[in-house]
């Protein structure tokens, strides 16, 4: 059977999130299923901070068995057998007219945000019509439940992930390679990627003057000069030591989730790696305009909340939407923290009841070649 050809289109809109997601996307695509993938991208130099090998410059290249191409050089292409758009970014109009001239359709997909609102499960997998040409494309939902796309896992990652927090000095070596002291195996790890967010000073001073020993690895982002200017020259106030690292990989972020405790994380591609991280998280959701973002976080609370105890489920709802409203997140940190342990346990089965559910790559996959096998037009 002649290998799959898949192209995969991405917008770089919110800083790094679409194309981390487009990029681990490709890469298991090709490593765990054979296709042959093209990753066509309208900004490389951003690409590029993300994945090191990438030349901003280069008309083609292949990383990872992925070949990358500029977008604009798409108007030129013969069109693959499924085509997926990141996030209704609408491939060239010229493409598409490729598209539509094949003797067979592709089967085209509108990779979508990720929601737990209950209307996603309803949309998931429902076609839409080109309004001038024969082609339909296929609304494709990630998701938290059996009857959505899932999300993106590699085959591999809870294996390592687990082989990593398991072994001492690989996160002593972890640290090290980051040019950061190893922190205390007693103290509290956090890792913090955010959003600049009006309530972060109230936080750093929650955990500056609490009962806890606490270590905060701070990564490169948007929330920086934030900490920097609550900081100023010292890296040490009371019983918090933060930590600040360089632009990591995505792999390296993997570890980094794997080696704390609680991770506060933002957008979606770091929340959905945070809960394969089996630890407990804080979500600063991307905003959309006119509060749409906040039905999307209180539907993911619902969901992630309802085996929780009523004090466990209080504690961790108020710090999330506090932090997500941007008020005084300090004052439910107390309650958070004496709910850690118990948040870690059901972390760990949320993490395998998300796994019983089949990952994004394999779903997409077979929800594909349905389409190719049978097609609607």
């Amino acid at each position: 059977m002649p290998t799959l050809r898949c192209d995969i289109f991405c917008k770089v809109i919110d800083n790094y999130g679409d194309i981390g997601v487009c990029w681990r996307l490709a890469r298991q695509l090709v490593a765990e299923h054979g296709l042959a993938v093209r990753l066509w991208v309208d900004d490389l130099a951003v690409f590029a901070r993300l994945e090191a090998r990438v030349d901003a410059h280069a008309n083609s290249q292949a990383i990872a068995g992925v070949t990358i191409c500029p977008w604009e050089a798409a108007t030129h292409a013969e069109a693959a057998d499924i085509v997926i758009e990141a996030f209704a970014c609408d491939p060239p109009d010229a493409y598409i007219s490729a598209m539509a001239a094949r003797p067979q359709r592709p089967a085209w997909i509108n990779l979508d945000y990720l929601t737990a609102e209950a209307w996603a499960a309803g949309s998931h997998g429902l076609p839409s019509p080109h309004p001038r040409l024969p082609l339909l494309k296929y609304f494709f939902f990630p998701g938290f439940t059996p009857d959505t796309g899932g999300l993106i896992r590699e085959a591999a990652l809870l294996a390592d992930l687990q082989a990593f927090r398991l072994d001492r000095h690989a996160q002593q070596a972890f640290w090290s390679s980051m040019a950061v002291e190893p922190p205390p195996e007693r103290v509290l790890k956090l890792s913090l990627f955010a959003y600049e967010n009006a309530a972060l000073p109230d936080l750093l001073d929650a955990w500056a003057n609490g009962e806890r020993e606490i270590f905060c690895a701070v990564t490169a982002g948007r929330h920086v000069p934030q900490v920097q200017a609550w900081a100023g020259a010292s890296l040490r106030h009371g019983r918090l030591t933060l930590a600040f690292l360089p632009f990591l990989t995505q792999p390296d972020y993997d570890r980094l989730l794997a080696a704390c405790d609680l991770n506060f994380v933002r957008g979606e591609d770091s929340f959905v790696r945070a809960q394969w991280a089996n630890h407990p998280c804080v979500w600063h959701i991307y905003q959309q305009e006119e509060g749409a973002h906040l039905a999307k976080l209180a539907a993911f609370l619902d969901l992630y909340c309802a085996a929780l105890s009523p004090a466990e489920s209080q504690a961790l709802r108020d710090l999330w939407q506090a932090w997500e409203d941007e008020a005084e997140a300090g004052a439910h940190w107390p309650a958070m923290l004496a709910a850690l342990p118990a948040l870690q346990t059901h972390s760990e089965q949320w993490t395998q009841n998300l796994v019983s559910h089949g990952d994004l790559a394999s779903k997409l996959l077979i929800f594909c070649k349905n389409l190719l096998e049978c097609p609607a037009l």
